[in-house]
Formats: structure tokens, C-alpha cells, sequence
């Protein structure tokens, strides 16, 4: 007991509207659900917990995270509730203070525990058809400078889990029990082939579908990784968890559940480093930087690409340095840093062009090819056009290359692609192109499931109102209009993100 409220618990507990005699009530009803019928708790331990700082044994912080869950339409975990014991794992690394109460970094003998709990926890949530809402974002700064000495240092292993005979006792939440069991090489190949299908079938129809689907596997693996295997097979199981989470992040940031999105960038920044493949690490947090400039908070994006691009490593690949580029000039259009943004893009191209091919691109950067750099220029200079409408040129030039070299299966990329033109177009004073490459964008929206497809859309569409008395034009914002999920026009102000 620390003496001292549980701050996490208190702001949690208040947002569920429930009195501590019924928090009590629910978890003994709970607790015996899941197999626990001798739990008896009562008003004064939740008192306890809440105003005291009081740790509840095993498995009360399972049952209330799992409460949590279901009455918030979000993850919780045990962490998020302030309810873990200090020492249930052994000591952690950064051990958690009053900037970073959740200890984060995790050390890593809890990375496949925190991993396997809170993909439990959103599998239940999409079990019980809620909806994630209403978690925060961290800050950029918060996470870069918990994670910045962590993920320049050498992952140790050996700490990862005991020996095969006695595996990790990992906290599993909620319903959803793993029985873990060692693997072998085939079975690992067979998973790394599932992330290709995954990855492929996300870069053409969106994340919606397939979430649930890649988090179900993540989820598994967790479990994988509670075994302690041959130090080659284990790298390659932690690899598999971070393609994964990367996918489960992206995914949920595709389909709005941000908060989420950002949780799976972290887990998958730690899997990577486990795995010794820090370029990974990099690249998962810039996944968190671009969920960043996607929501408006590009000044967030730049502390997570300069810890991104540090913490890479010196292996890293010139065409991973030259994506990574592409996103920090993003975020840089998008506070109107013209000149800073066409430095970063020109470093980006001579990156790209001085990568010679003599080494593979590791899987998870293949689909970074020429096409997504003329694409991620073709946001970069339609973005800043805002500030500087002169760069609505240079975006459309980008943007008809982009569409050019696209290759088939990439279709969410080509939307975007068109969404930037007409855009740019319609910064440009032409209203006739813009409408002809909305047009293409919109005919092909039915068939995705990305929400951030529509987010792009809305921002044009607000670009639409200075041209609304030309009949093109106003018919396409009524087309626009009838296509929009409901409620689109109430959520315009949720995203700030350059079409």
C-alpha cells in the first residue's frame, strides 16, 4: 500500500458513474464468472484502492480491468488502472514514476505479459460489439523521452522468459486464455506467411476487416512468447509480434480507435527491440508519428520521429531512412515549414536513389517503393499548399506520378493518391481536374473499409465551398455529401489531417 490515492484508478472510476458499493458488487459477480467464487469484496476495499493506493491481490486487477473494458467501450488494462504490483515480474526498467506512472518502458521479461493482456482485452471489446472511445493520447515528448535511453541500449534475451519447462506466468485477462506451447521453425514460417497476407490485404481494402483477425494472432503469439526457445527462434517469434502489432496499430488507426492504434505502436517498438531489429523499432514509432500529423498534432509526430530516426540503429537501410524522412516533412508541412520540409523531402529522394539493392528490404518495408514516395510528397506539398498555395503544383506533379507507378493491390494508396490531386487542384483554381479525380476517389471508397479514407475526403470537401456555384462542383458535394458516414459533418472538427 502506497498510502497515496490511485490517481490512474480515481480518474477511471469517475468516468464510469458507478458508486464504490457497486464497483464492489460487480467485481465479486465478475470474479465468479471467470472461475473465482470465493471473492468477497466490499465498499471499504474499494475505498481502499481508490484513495490509499491499496494493490488487490490476483485476480482482482484481471476482473476490474476487464469491468473497466466493457463499461468505458475501451481497453483497459491492469496498467492503465494503476494496479500493478511492483515487483509480480521482477524490477522494471524506468520502474515507473510520476511522469511515466505505467513504468514504460516495460522490462522485457513483461513485454509478451502486457502484450498478451491487452490483446485479450480488445478482443473481448470486439466480442461484445463496443466501440473504443474516449482513451487520450499520449504526448510525443511523454513517450519519446520514457522510451529514448531504452531503445538506444542491446536488448537482453535471456530475461525474456524461463527456460521451456516453466513458462511465464503472464496475468491473462479477461476470458481469453492462452495455453501457451513451445514452437518450431515451421510453425514460425507459417506465421511470418500470415503477416504477408495480412499486410496485403490491408494495403488493398483497409484495416476494418481484418482487425480483429491480426489481433487474434498477436494475441496467440503473446502466448508463444511465454515459452523461452533457442535464441534464433525466439528473435524470429518476436518479429512476428512486431509485424503484427505494427498491423493491429495501423488497422485501428484506419478505423478511428486512436488511443488503441498507439498502444499496439509501443508494444510493437518493444517487440522489435526483443528481436534485436531496432530499424523495426524506428519504423513502428513512426507509425505513432503519422497517426500524429493524421490527427493535427504534428509537433507531437516530430519528438517520435527524432527518437524513430536515433533509435534506428546505424543497420538501417537508406530507402528506411529515406520513408522515415517523408513523414518527418509531413509533419513539417503541416505546421507550414516550407523550407524545412523541402530540405527533409530532398534528403528523402537522395536516400532513396542511393539505396542500390544489394541488400533485400526487410519484409515490412517492401511496400515503401517509388510510388509511396511520390506519394508521401504529394501529401507533404499538397499539406503545406495551405500555407503556401504555390505548392499545390509540385503535389500535383507528385500525385500523378504516385498514380502512375501504383501497382495492383494497392487501392487504399491510390485513393489517397486522388484525394491529394483533387485537392491540390482545387487550391489551384481548377475546379474542373479536381472534380475529375474526386470522382475517381470517391467511386472507389465503397469498397474499402479505411476510415481515414473518409477523413482525407472531408478535408477536400471543405475545399469544395469556394467552387459550390459551379453545377460540377455542386453536384459532387451532394454526391459526397449522400456517400459520408453519418454524423461525418459533426466529426469534421476530429481530424485535422490534410486531404
Amino acid at each position: 500500500m502506497s498510502g497515496r490515492p490511485n490517481t490512474r484508478l480515481a480518474d477511471l472510476f469517475g468516468l464510469t458513474g458507478w458508486s464504490k458499493g457497486e464497483l464492489a458488487r460487480l467485481v465479486n459477480r465478475q470474479a465468479a464468472a471467470m472461475g473465482h467464487p470465493q471473492l468477497a469484496t466490499d465498499t471499504s476495499r474499494v475505498r481502499r484502492w481508490i484513495d490509499m493506493g491499496e494493490i488487490p491481490r490476483d485476480p482482482v486487477p484481471r476482473v476490474m480491468a476487464a469491468l473497466f473494458t466493457e463499461r468505458l467501450g475501451r481497453v483497459v488494462t491492469i496498467e492503465d488502472l494503476g494496479l500493478v504490483r511492483r515487483g509480480r515480474t521482477g524490477k522494471r526498467q524506468g520502474g515507473g514514476d510520476e511522469e511515466h506512472p505505467d513504468g514504460v518502458p516495460w522490462a522485457p521479461e513483461q513485454t509478451a505479459a502486457v502484450l498478451t493482456e491487452f490483446t485479450g482485452m480488445d478482443l473481448m471489446l470486439n466480442r461484445r460489439g463496443l466501440v473504443g472511445a474516449g482513451a487520450a493520447l499520449a504526448a510525443g515528448s511523454a513517450l519519446s523521452s520514457a522510451m529514448h535511453d531504452w531503445l538506444h541500449t542491446d536488448p537482453a534475451l535471456s530475461a525474456d522468459a524461463p527456460d521451456l519447462d516453466h513458462p511465464l506466468h503472464a496475468d491473462p485477462a479477461g476470458y481469453d486464455r492462452y495455453e501457451a506451447a513451445p514452437v518450431g521453425t515451421q510453425e514460425i514460417e507459417e506465421l511470418e506467411r500470415s503477416v504477408e497476407v495480412f499486410r496485403a490485404w490491408d494495403a488493398a481494402r483497409g484495416g476494418g476487416l481484418q482487425r480483429k483477425a491480426v489481433v487474434g494472432q498477436l494475441n496467440e503469439v503473446g502466448g508463444m512468447l511465454s515459452y523461452r526457445h533457442p535464441d534464433p527462434l525466439q528473435r524470429r517469434l518476436w518479429g512476428v509480434a512486431a509485424n503484427l502489432a505494427v498491423l493491429a496499430g495501423w488497422m485501428s488507426h484506419d478505423v478511428g480507435l486512436e488511443p488503441t492504434a498507439q498502444k499496439y505502436f509501443v508494444i510493437a517498438a518493444h517487440a522489435a527491440r526483443e528481436s534485436g531489429d531496432r530499424p523495426r523499432a524506428g519504423e513502428a514509432l513512426s507509425r505513432a508519428a503519422r497517426q500524429m500529423v493524421h490527427l493535427g498534432r504534428p509537433d507531437d509526430a516530430l519528438d517520435l520521429m527524432k527518437l524513430a530516426e536515433s533509435g534506428s540503429g546505424e543497420e538501417v537501410l537508406p530507402r528506411t531512412r529515406a520513408m522515415l524522412h517523408t513523414i518527418e516533412a509531413w509533419a513539417q508541412a503541416s505546421m507550414g515549414r516550407g523550407q524545412a520540409m523541402r530540405r527533409t523531402l530532398g534528403q528523402a529522394e537522395e536516400l532513396f536513389v542511393s539505396d542500390k539493392g544489394d541488400v533485400p528490404p526487410p519484409s515490412w518495408m517492401q511496400l515503401f517503393d517509388e510510388a509511396d514516395l511520390h506519394g508521401m510528397q504529394a501529401l507533404a506539398y499538397r499539406t503545406l499548399a495551405e500555407h503556401e498555395p504555390g505548392a499545390a503544383a509540385v503535389a500535383q506533379q507528385h500525385a500523378r506520378k504516385a498514380l502512375h507507378l501504383r501497382e495492383g493491390g494497392r487501392e487504399r494508396s491510390k485513393i489517397f493518391d486522388h484525394i491529394s490531386l483533387a485537392s491540390a487542384c482545387f487550391i489551384a483554381d481548377d475546379p474542373d481536374q479536381a472534380d475529375r479525380y474526386a470522382r475517381l476517389a470517391l467511386n472507389s471508397m465503397g469498397s474499402n473499409s479505411s476510415h481515414r479514407t473518409w477523413d482525407r475526403l472531408r478535408e477536400m470537401y471543405r475545399l469544395t465551398a469556394r467552387y459550390s456555384g459551379y453545377p460540377k462542383v455542386r453536384s459532387l458535394r451532394e454526391e459526397i455529401e449522400l456517400a459520408m458516414p453519418p454524423g461525418w459533418k459533426r466529426r469534421g472538427g476530429g481530424s485535422t489531417a490534410r486531404a
